[in-house]
């Protein structure tokens, strides 16, 4: 077993018209036993910057407390927001600092820049970006959300449209993954504002 595994759990992002949506599951497990069904993956860096945490559940809040203190530390030197391209590389090398011993976590990045552009990106445990203009996705369900996405994403998604894309996709993705699921929640980031929403899924 992987232990990436051992919590499971799983996030995916995708870009549209003006818009991104960033979205994961609410289960946390203990391999195939269920623990709860209310762990969010999804956190806020900035008021248009979101980026998910799949993996090992002690990781994701060591990380998160991390990366906020970062990010705070960034807004008092710069006296400005950080981006979501100057985030990404944030996470990269925050994550490269311990590639000898790292966090097991594999995070996907989602957000508006300074010029109203949908961004989206996702790496590996180390750091090791990945820009897409798609979608990305992470966590134990990443094949069948590879697979879901690639059938059900088209681009210039209106942000109602986009949202229904990305709740079938991981809906339909958990459904057949057992470390992933019961329950899911959903951001949908606009440049002038953001709605999160939370999915019903099977619960068994």
């Amino acid at each position: 077993m992987s232990i990436m595994e051992l919590n499971g759990g799983s996030c995916v992002a995708m870009v549209g018209k003006g818009c991104v949506a960033i979205a994961c599951d609410l289960r946390l497990g203990n391999q195939a036993l269920t623990i709860a069904c209310n762990h969010e993956k999804v956190f806020a860096a900035t008021e248009r910057t979101y980026y998910g945490l799949p993996g090992l559940a002690s990781d994701t809040i060591t990380v998160r407390d991390k990366l906020r203190q970062r990010v705070n530390l960034y807004a008092m030197k710069e006296e400005r927001t950080i981006e979501p391209e100057t985030f990404a590389h944030l996470v990269s090398s925050t994550l490269y600092e311990r590639r000898f011993g790292p966090y097991f976590i594999e995070p996907v990045i989602a957000g508006i820049n300074v010029k109203d552009e949908p961004f989206i990106a996702a790496m590996d445990l180390i750091g090791c970006l990945n820009f897409a203009k798609d979608f990305v996705v992470s966590g134990t369900a990443s094949e069948k959300l590879f697979g879901m996405a690639e059938s059900l994403w088209e681009p210039d998604l209106e942000a109602e449209d986009l949202f229904e894309t990305i709740s079938q996709t991981l809906l339909n993705a958990v459904d057949r993954d057992a470390y992933s699921g019961w329950g899911a929640v959903v951001w949908v980031i606009e440049k002038d504002k953001v709605t999160k929403r939370w999915l019903k899924a099977r619960m068994d």
